[in-house]
């Protein structure tokens, strides 16, 4: 085992300081904070998780080294194991937190490049000496997947006969003779350093660095795509022109309604990309439909549902949401896909869902199987970013730009040529600079659609002054109550630890409401806890959301009306219904050919006033500008998602100021929950947009809502 004792022999007096004899802690103690206050948050991603295993393999060395280190006294050896028991409690209590974090605590050495590259450089940032065998560090060739369908998905698998008939009428794709084996790949400067964390902190950093939009070819002086009759926008002919130009991988994450469907239909035409595959929400395949048919209508679609039994399997475009994207993995590999569009792909953002899984193994084998190996992938978004900058891990990996663990070639030749390592400052910059050259276009609809209308939210809020109101604040008060009462328990046990009087100790404060939050996720909205309380809430809220609404629509005309749960829907419905108002319903249970005849409906029938919607169900991919007044009856928990609901109205074909109007309740935790959507919205202005805004904590609402209700009930005693 290579020695990790400092590299300079150093005085051994009285006043030395401890670091001095063991300079590698104080660099341990910092990074397990780091990997704790992930943890705490729920983003314990695949950078943190080796972080954490890398932490337990110093702890473990350097505990070795000390006790058998005769040059330091006992006193100090007493002092230094002290703090070393410190960063193994903590690693313990994450590990508590999740358990699948206890396998990585039984490894006795760091394995994998990125493991062993953390740990030397840990241990050089500490001035040890290493071998030379151990400062450079190669790749381990990655394991090639045998199988597209995963072992779940075996069983469900179907290939419609009309797929069949396709195959047997091409039984042999064109073979890709440009992928002819060369020599090894050289090494580069940068491969052994660890880079997704930099590359992440690049564009948490975001601050000042610009929009984030590669480098686009001018307006043409002639718009060679659009069919008879209709006209692509500046913005929207600039990124074909990029298609055009030979560039095949981009992350579209335009604000909402700026038209990312048919830039993308319109790609796949020039660019040739067909067949092609869209995965996308069930609630928006009638309208992708829609969108091929109007942009290319020499193209055919056909849209995928349950077994595929009516599909038209000659066709160009194949539609196909992610809930049965599953079934067809086998053939939609097979039939020489040439490119693919994942239209809100924020949606893949959980790498360990199956949805995200399938997502990317039918990307990389369609990059497999494309000659030239450079098919058309596009993720479309416009709220990528929910709560964490790693929210772009799964993006990045379903475009090719990165494996998850380091860069693909392309980016790391960008990184390379920069002529800098995640030590110099300069560095991120130039890294965020070099994911956005990798095909990020983001623009904003105050930039690129002039002429598009202002956007207002404005807050009403409402006194629930009946029994039920009272009730809501009663509960809320208990649910404060039991929480303060678990911190003390904790504080009593543990000993205060110098705090002053009054003085609230913020990493309890994290630590109890995670418990809780991790608790409520497992009842759901039943029982006594956060989730069952907003609910209540939204369902106090129903009459006079609605009440409001139905105002409105007598004074402005068609509204939007958005509820998160459906008994609040229904509530609001039967009040429309008993006033005279007629309503249509937009909802996640619904076929796809109901759920368009009630948007369709809503568009063009003048005597229909208001469309209740689903936050989930109608909040992505559906065109509404009809109307230009909404009213969000219940709040989110994720300012991406009240933004998409607002954009439905807010878009391209708006000719009127737009006004959302939010129905708090006044006094309860709904207040709170508002200011912290508000919040939220930093991140995408930092890390997108390049607005100097001031950096938000990447909690969740719900855990920054519960530490809210802690602080107040502790400060109330």
């Amino acid at each position: 085992m290579p020695t990790t004792a400092p590299a300079r022999q150093r005085k051994k007096s009285s006043s030395s300081r401890r670091d001095d004899e063991a300079p590698l802690i104080p660099i341990l103690a910092r990074k397990v904070r780091e990997v704790e206050a992930k943890a705490q948050r729920g983003k314990l991603g695949p950078t943190n998780r080796v972080k954490f295993q890398v932490i337990a393999f110093l702890v473990r060395e350097e505990r070795a080294r000390v006790k058998a280190a005769p040059e330091i006294p006992d006193s100090a050896r007493a002092e230094l194991l002290k703090r070393l028991d410190g960063v193994a409690t903590i690693l313990a209590k994450t590990a508590a937190r999740d358990t699948s974090l206890i396998q990585l605590l039984e490894v006795d050495q760091a394995t994998s490049p990125v493991a062993r590259r953390m740990r030397r450089d840990w241990l050089l940032e500490s001035g040890a000496e290493l071998p030379p065998e151990e400062l450079v560090i190669a790749d381990v060739k990655p394991v090639v997947q045998k199988t597209l369908v995963p072992p779940a998905a075996a069983e469900r698998q179907v290939t419609p006969p009309q797929i069949e008939a396709r195959i047997e009428c091409n039984p042999f794709l064109p073979p890709d003779l440009s992928r002819r084996a060369g020599g090894p790949t050289p090494r580069r400067r940068l491969d052994d350093w660890e880079l997704m964390g930099p590359l992440y902190k690049a564009f948490e950093q975001g601050a000042g660095g610009g929009a984030a939009t590669m480098d686009l070819p001018d307006v043409p002086e002639f718009d060679r795509v659009s069919p008879r009759g209709l006209e692509i926008m500046p913005h929207q002919a600039r990124f074909l022109e990029a298609v055009r130009a030979g560039h095949r991988t981009f992350l579209l994450a335009d604000e909402p309604g700026l038209g990312k469907t048919a830039e993308s239909v319109l790609a796949a035409s020039v660019a040739g990309a067909y067949p092609l595959v869209a995965v996308v929400p069930n609630v928006v395949k009638m309208n992708w439909a829609r969108e091929v048919e109007r942009w290319t209508p020499q193209r055919r679609a056909t849209v995928i549902n349950g077994d595929g039994a009516d599909i038209d399997a000659f066709a160009d475009v194949f539609i196909i949401n992610y809930e049965i994207l599953d079934r067809h993995l086998g053939w939609l590999a097979t039939i020489g896909l040439r490119g693919m569009v994942v239209d809100e792909a924020h949606f893949i953002k959980n790498l360990s869902s199956q949805r995200s899984q399938n997502v990317l193994a039918l990307a990389s084998r369609i990059r497999e199987t494309t000659p030239g190996g450079d098919p058309l992938l596009m993720a479309l978004t416009g709220t990528p970013l929910i709560n964490d900058v790693e929210d772009f891990d799964a993006i990045w990996r379903f475009l090719g730009w990165t494996s998850g663990d380091k860069p693909g070639p392309e980016l790391m030749a960008k990184l390379d040529a920069t002529g800098l390592t995640p030590a110099d400052k300069a560095f991120y910059p130039e890294a965020r600079e070099a994911v956005i050259s990798m095909g990020i276009v983001r623009r904003r609809k105050k930039d690129v659609a002039t002429d598009l209308p202002d956007k207002l939210v404005a807050d009403l809020p409402v006194q629930l002054d009946d029994e039920f109101g009272r009730g809501i604040r009663d509960a809320e008060r208990e649910l404060g109550s039991r929480l303060a009462a678990r911190y003390r328990r904790i504080i009593d046990a543990r000993g205060d630890r110098g705090l002053a009087p009054g003085e609230i100790d913020d990493d309890i404060v994290r630590l109890v409401a995670q418990g809780e939050l991790d608790e409520s996720k497992g009842a759901g909205a039943e029982g006594d806890n956060v989730f069952a309380m907003v609910r209540r809430i939204g369902q106090a809220k129903a009459q006079l959301a609605a009440d409001y609404a139905a105002q409105l629509q007598r004074s402005v005309g068609k509204v939007v009306f958005f509820a998160k749960h459906i008994d609040v829907m229904d509530q609001a419905e039967a009040h429309f219904a008993a006033l005279g108002v007629k309503s249509v319903s937009v909802r996640g249970e619904q076929s796809g050919t109901a759920r368009q005849a009630a948007i369709d409906a809503f568009n063009n029938d003048p005597g229909v006033g208001i469309a209740v919607c689903s936050l989930t169900a109608a909040g992505v991919g559906v065109n509404l500008q009809v109307a230009s007044n909404v009213v969000l009856a219940e709040l989110s928990w994720t300012a991406a998602e009240q933004t998409q609901a607002i954009d439905r109205v807010h878009r391209i074909g708006q000719d009127e100021p737009v006004t959302a109007w939010r129905i708090i309740a006044a006094h309860t935790i709904d207040t709170k929950i508002a200011e912290l959507i508000d919040q939220k919205q930093g991140l995408a202005a930092r890390a997108l947009d390049g607005e100097a805004v001031d950096a938000t904590s990447s909690d969740s609402v719900q855990l920054a809502a519960l530490m809210h209700v802690l602080r107040s009930a502790l400060g109330a005693a």
